[in-house]
């Protein structure tokens, strides 16, 4: 999925203008936020837990390579079949071999970014394998053929009742808006798949690399069913997410789980480590972990930037945002959506393409405030910014469409801002200037265009702080 410039500031304003997303965003947002806030509260100190969980991500990241080298030695020992993909073309790749290999022709997914970001379920489909989401809100969007509006929560854009409409009308079933009638019916549904599913798919959360162990964190029991009854399990995972030791993980869960979904502690928490063994009455016969880079490699070699991969993948930063809240996930284009998506897509696609991102921001920080890890977001899109306005030696900035525009006219704002402020006597003149027009200054001018649709622009006073505390000190 390759975001635009211009789709985006076509399809956010069309989210704008729909007032039942706008009510069921707000609503699942007030929610969860709520929720989070509580569980927080019955910390002794949630802020140096999140300054923990900060340091474990900061140490993980400063030994990546010997991390992720010691995880394969591990997981291979334990008979767990280790792949690594530079590129999600590769991944899918594999990911096909293995299914060609084993015959199958349906497989169950559990929830996994990695997949979003290998548009797998398409990729299969084109080659004629059936890929089911088993996560009820991956299930719903994916029967409506929609992309995920939430990295926690896919299906936070839609209504009951819409739900209810789109299983009467996809599934044949009576039409219902019991909720647990309609969870009841996704279950009937997903269990023959489950049964009959050659190969299951899931991401994982933290891998640990002590110990060669998964570890998969769920509420529906979908993971523990597609992990434990197809013969063949395939893990895919982000470089970002090994950590060190078991003991890195219990801090981690304790702000995953708070964050995500305001829990003290999730449904399900699996611990995969190898294939069945001998004796043991159910399991896969293979397992299989592609670990997976796609620009994170790159992240990883810058010293500031590489603070992205901190990202637990909580999705508390999308809660907070008051753009998200606003427009949706679904209108940024993009397989990672909110603050996060902000950072990471321009990153991973390349400034050229999802560099407008950096510029859906207002910058007001509540997403570094709720973070569990203190990535510092608005920190990092300044840096993208200041980057995307860049001229390249051709003569053309590294953004594209909409976003072009507006960093190179933004890029002329503060080279002249600069400029004044560099020299008192033009500073002068102009404030001067300023407060001579006072109101005859059109509100619909330049960059002050976009500003000005919602709210009025300020009238220079007529005289400037200085001239009044000379006034004052003369008295």
């Amino acid at each position: 999925m390759v975001p635009d410039a211009r789709k985006f500031k076509r399809d956010s304003g069309r989210a704008l203008q729909d007032p039942a997303l706008r009510h069921n965003l707000q609503k699942a947002m007030h929610t969860i936020r709520g929720r989070r806030n509580e569980r927080f509260s019955e910390l002794n100190d949630g802020a140096a837990l999140q300054w923990i969980g900060n340091a474990i991500k900061q140490r993980s990241l400063a030994r990546l390579p010997e991390l992720l080298e010691q995880l394969e030695a591990k997981l291979t020992a334990r008979g767990v079949q280790v792949h690594w993909a530079e590129t999600t073309a590769e991944a899918n790749r594999i990911v096909l071999d293995i299914a060609r290999r084993r015959g199958v022709k349906l497989v169950v997914k559990g929830k996994s970014m990695v997949s979003e970001e290998m548009e797998l379920n398409h990729f299969l489909a084109g080659h004629g394998i059936e890929a089911l989401e088993a996560d009820l809100g991956e299930f719903i969007v994916q029967l409506a053929g929609q992309t995920p509006s939430h990295i926690v929560v896919p299906a936070v854009h839609m209504s009951k009742g819409e739900i209810a409409e789109l299983f009467h009308r996809e599934l044949g079933e009576p039409y219902t808006d019991d909720v647990a009638a309609l969870t009841a019916l996704a279950r009937r549904v997903l269990r023959e798949k489950f049964r009959a599913a050659g190969m299951g798919i899931t991401g994982v959360n933290f891998a640990v690399a002590e110990t060669g162990t998964l570890a998969l964190v769920e509420n529906e029991g979908n993971g523990r069913m597609v992990t434990t009854v197809p013969p063949v399990h395939v893990a895919l995972m982000g470089m970002e997410k090994v950590v060190a030791n078991l003991a890195d993980v219990a801090p981690l869960m304790r702000l995953l789980t708070r964050s995500a979904t305001g829990q003290t502690i999730t449904a399900y928490f699996n611990w995969l480590s190898s294939p069945r063994r001998s004796g043991e009455r159910d399991g896969p016969e293979e397992v299989h972990t592609i670990i997976l880079d796609n620009g994170r490699s790159a992240i990883y070699g810058d010293g500031e930037l590489r603070e992205t991969l901190d990202c637990i993948r909580c999705g508390a930063c999308l809660n907070i945002c008051p753009v998200y809240s606003r427009i949706g996930g679904q209108a940024y284009g993009s397989v990672y959506m909110g603050p996060i998506g902000k950072i990471l897509t321009p990153q991973m696609a390349g400034l050229g393409e999802g560099g407008h991102l950096a510029g859906a921001s207002t910058l007001c920080g509540a997403c570094y405030e709720v973070c569990p890890v203190k990535i510092p977001i608005p920190n990092l899109l300044l840096r993208l910014r200041q980057e995307g306005s860049q001229p390249t030696p051709a003569g053309r900035t590294l953004l594209k469409g909409a976003g072009a525009g507006r960093a190179v006219g933004e890029a002329m704002v503060w080279r002249g801002w600069r400029v004044l402020h560099d020299r008192p006597a033009a500073y002068r003149v102009f404030t001067r200037l300023l407060g001579m027009l006072g109101a005859r200054i059109p509100q619909r001018i330049g960059p002050a265009r976009s500003w000005s649709r919602a709210r009025a622009l300020p009238i220079p006073a007529r005289t400037t702080l200085h001239e009044l505390l000379r006034e004052r000190a003369g008295q």
